[in-house]
């Protein structure tokens, strides 16, 4: 099971630490990824991390701004947003596929087996 936390109400600029932990498995295992959903959009992956965590993928519109980063001790991956622009409101959730994969991760909610509930995060001026 995954829990995120730490979404919120910012304005344009600030930023936020979304965290994923996970509990009832250990999340050195898996690749996870980071999604997000709009208002009236589909789920779109956004940053992917390997289970090493030396492999890392982002989209274009978070490149630069984003960072993904996990603890495997604290069985905890996170989100550190820079620079939140309005077009950033969404829901995030994280997950991982059902088997471990090593090396490489995914930003396609089609490989995805377990997710969290999501946190909203709010950008507005």
């Amino acid at each position: 099971q995954f829990v995120e936390s730490g979404g919120g109400s910012v304005q344009p600029g600030e930023s936020l630490r979304l965290s994923c932990a996970a509990s009832g498995y250990g999340l050195e295992y898996y690749a996870v990824t980071w999604f997000r959903q709009a208002p009236g959009k589909e789920r779109e992956g956004i940053s992917c991390i390997d289970t090493s965590g030396t492999y890392i993928n982002y989209v274009d519109p978070v490149r630069g701004r984003f960072t993904i980063s996990r603890d495997n001790d604290k069985n905890t991956m996170y989100l550190q947003m820079n620079n939140l622009k309005p077009e950033d409101t969404a829901v995030y959730y994280c997950a991982a596929p059902e088997f471990s994969w090593r090396g490489t991760c995914s930003l396609s909610p089609d490989d995805m087996y377990f997710w969290g509930k999501g946190t909203l995060v709010t950008v507005s001026s």
